[in-house]
Formats: structure tokens, C-alpha cells, sequence
């Protein structure tokens, strides 16, 4: 399977099929700082990838706006 990971931006093979969260072990990554994308949809930790899937593998940032209130 191919893993699209960014940050720095790379492809890499990966033998499959393997499950979400085994993938991320793999690649040393933190299933709770990390989404993976199959087709355009968010892929939950224990669904099974596919030996031929493409997947995004994406950081999550997180944060708020910030607004002034004035009175």
C-alpha cells in the first residue's frame, strides 16, 4: 500500500494489509496526534487497509480562534 505522510512531505510502501492503528505503531506515530485518510473519509483505528489502499497519513492541530470582546 502506499502512505502519503507529510511534515516532511513522502510515499512510502508498505506491506498490507494491516489495520489503521498497527500502521501507525509501525511508522512509530500516535493514533491520538494522527488521522489517516482513505479516499477522501477519516478511517477509524481498527478498520483493515487494503494491500494496494492509498492512504493520507495527517497530523492533527488543534486550537481555538481568538476573539477580542470589547464593551
Amino acid at each position: 500500500m502506499k502512505v502519503l505522510l507529510r511534515n516532511p512531505a513522502r510515499e512510502i510502501d508498505v506491506d498490507g494489509p494491516v489495520e489503521v492503528s498497527v500502521l501507525l505503531r509501525r511508522l512509530g506515530l500516535n493514533r491520538e496526534s494522527h488521522l489517516v485518510v482513505e479516499d477522501g473519509q477519516l478511517v477509524p483505528g481498527d478498520k483493515m487497509l487494503g494491500k494496494s489502499a492509498i492512504v493520507e497519513v495527517r497530523s492533527v492541530i488543534s486550537g481555538g480562534s481568538h476573539r477580542e470582546v470589547s464593551s
